[in-house]
């Protein structure tokens, strides 16, 4: 590898057909980091990558590695590789001459030699543990396999960046599972900088360092998986990472109460009047009448993940979904309690 190196977003802004679809915004990421831009479709987290990497240029704002403006470089100087979603292999070639392609492109005064090519080859195909698959073809792989060709490729140049655009979305979930593992096997050896855009929140938690929320072309949030999963700065992010049960709720001198009763939730310093409490299923438990702050009615029990699932009816009409132990067995149609055991408060 080259080494690693930071980038710098300063106030970045960019528009398409007269709609922002990135505002003023700015992040850094760290020298040898795997940080994952996550938020939905149309947050910008694309258009980002892009800029990043040379593919669109910002209406204003300045990308910056190391310590060299790249704003204006084209894509060929900014030394980074890309793998998108789709592996993008060439069908006609190799396995071998697929990762050898950006190696063999280069002008002749700047190609390593043969030797040398086919060395860093064989040194990736040990890397991404496809030994003996060389002289295989496209065709012949796995989809899960031919990503990982698509990542050795971007590697071959040894590039300043690694740039990941949503690359294990068209394969199915087991090989996702697997292949985030592997990623982060593969960014923990070669120490690379390495910018990832998923909208999925549990491949973004499991595989990051670092996590940058984005919501309509704005940062939302930057911080480590627990940071992010823990002090949410906003509902934005809260929602986004993960279920959740939204109650009006009244905060005064940092008490939070639900339907008069005191919660164990605390409201931020200078939070007073209505706000939205926001819980996670898990922070529900079924309770007495007189100890609940919810009240509703049994919809349906579930399984999800090794976990039972119930849903309630609020009597307000908005439905809950609790998340109970193995032995709660809750028939439809019974009438319940629910006390909010911990949760997050912002603004209503």
């Amino acid at each position: 590898m080259t080494g690693s190196t930071a980038i710098r977003v300063e106030n970045l802004s960019k528009t398409f057909d007269t709609a922002a679809v990135l505002h003023d915004l700015s992040l850094d990421v760290r020298a040898g980091e795997l940080l994952a831009l996550l938020g939905p479709s149309g947050s910008g987290k694309t258009t980002l990558l892009r800029i990043i990497a040379g593919l669109d240029f910002p209406d204003r704002g300045r990308i910056v590695f190391g310590a060299e403006d790249a704003t204006r470089l084209p894509v060929q100087q900014r030394a980074v590789g890309f793998v998108f979603q789709h592996y993008a292999l060439f069908k006609h070639m190799s396995v071998a001459d697929n990762i050898a392609y950006g190696l063999n492109a280069r002008k002749r005064s700047e190609r390593p030699a043969k030797a040398e090519i086919k060395r860093r080859v064989g040194d990736l195909l040990d890397l991404i543990k496809l030994s003996g698959f060389a002289d295989r073809y496209p065709s012949q792989l796995s989809g899960g396999q031919r990503q990982r060709i698509a990542l050795a490729r971007a590697l071959a140049v040894e590039p300043r960046v690694l740039l990941l655009d949503e690359p294990f979305g068209a394969l199915d979930a087991q090989v996702r599972k697997d292949l985030r593992r592997w990623l982060r096997e593969i960014h923990d050896r070669t120490g690379q900088t390495t910018i990832f855009v998923t909208h999925d929140q549990d491949e973004a938690l499991e595989l990051s360092d670092r996590v940058a929320v984005l919501a309509k072309g704005r940062l939302e949030q930057i911080g480590t998986p627990d940071e992010v999963q823990e002090a949410p700065v906003s509902a934005t992010v809260l929602k986004f990472l993960g279920d959740t049960i939204e109650v009006e709720a009244i905060a005064q001198g940092g008490e939070v109460r639900v339907d008069g009763r005191l919660t164990p939730v605390v409201a931020p310093p200078g939070l007073v009047g209505p706000v939205k409490l926001y819980a996670r299923p898990w922070q529900l438990q079924f309770a007495e009448a007189g100890e609940a702050h919810l009240h509703g009615t049994v919809r349906s029990s579930y399984r999800s993940q090794g976990r039972q699932r119930i849903e309630v009816d609020r009597i307000e009409g908005k439905t809950v979904v609790v998340e109970a132990s193995d032995t709660a067995r809750l028939p439809a149609g019974r009438e319940v309690g629910l006390r909010i055991l911990a949760g997050h408060v912002f603004a209503g």
